[in-house]
């Protein structure tokens, strides 16, 4: 009978041992998710807030002194809206022509027969680690007549190396090779195969290299800063590093109350501008999420 009672207590001992850990565990994943997310929020908050008090440590949880003079300075710059269709278009084209060529890339690099397969992933990974450098790059850019053109944004810096390997890593690890020699029987060729077979088993990897491309061509600014001279080609980036300069500019040559009121402005505009620059790109996360960890980990699958 002790036996008995004692083999039934077990279990119980051992489910609520699992349920402290499992309630332990909850409130550590809280504790992170705060951790993580408190910045964002705070700058978020800190762009509605009067700029003196986020400096003086009163801004926590609320914003004191709300205000939107931030946003209406920003939005009050007429280009900013060019700037946000040129970034718009840059992400979309940049991530299509980046998905076809990386992507493609990587199935070619998988296949066992392709011709001298060795010889051009070594090729691929030296550009990793050795390049021309700046000079170079630029008088190359200019002899192909792309500089200062929309294509400067989107097509010389469109291969990935590292997203080639991942993808490469998937394909050999994701498609099995049978299904290439089940659609050879039935007479299916490398491209129809590719395009009707391949593909569609490739939305985990497809939407996590998406989603690199795009958020790579929204933050992007150093190319536009080098190859464009056109205002009208700028990229939000580079339209909003212009116009926190001129305001940082304006707030060190002005004097008394205009000095203040630009000082202000200044320190609203720096949370404003990461608003406006950074909560678009987020809202494609949600899209791309659930096939973001499987493609990941899939492609990372060391060969």
């Amino acid at each position: 009978m002790e036996a008995a009672t004692k083999l039934a207590l077990q279990p119980k001992k051992s489910a609520g041992s699992d349920k402290i850990m499992e309630t332990l565990l909850y409130i550590w994943a809280v504790i992170v998710l705060i951790i993580v997310l408190y910045p964002l929020y705070f700058i978020i908050i800190a762009s509605f807030s009067d700029p003196s008090a986020v400096g003086s440590g009163q801004v926590w949880v609320f914003p004191k002194g709300f205000t939107l003079d931030g946003y209406k300075e920003l939005l009050n710059h007429s280009n900013i809206w060019v700037g946000y269709r040129n970034t718009i278009v840059y992400t979309v084209v940049g991530t299509l022509i980046g998905l076809v060529v990386n992507v493609s890339a990587g199935y070619a690099l998988s296949r066992k027969d392709l011709v001298g397969r060795k010889f051009l992933s070594l090729f691929f990974i030296f550009t990793m680690f050795f390049n021309g450098g700046l000079v170079p790059t630029f008088l190359t850019i200019r002899d192909f007549h792309l500089y200062d053109t929309f294509l400067v944004m989107v097509l010389p810096f469109s291969v990935a190396v590292f997203d080639i390997i991942v993808a490469r890593t998937f394909f050999r690890t994701g498609i099995p090779t049978e299904l290439w020699e089940a659609a050879q029987i039935d007479g299916c060729g490398n491209l129809r195969f590719y395009a009707q077979m391949v593909l569609p088993l490739s939305k985990p990897i497809i939407a996590v290299l998406a989603l690199w491309f795009a958020v790579g061509q929204w933050n992007s600014y150093f190319n536009a800063l080098i190859y464009l001279q056109n205002e009208n080609l700028y990229p939000l980036q580079l339209i909003l590093r212009d116009i926190l300069v001129t305001n940082q500019m304006q707030t060190a040559l002005g004097t008394g109350e205009a000095a203040q009121i630009a000082l202000r402005l200044a320190n609203l505009l720096r949370y404003s501008v990461i608003i406006v620059a950074t909560v678009p790109i987020m809202c494609i996360y949600p899209f791309v999420q659930k096939h973001f960890n499987k493609g990941v980990m899939i492609g990372a699958v060391k060969e």
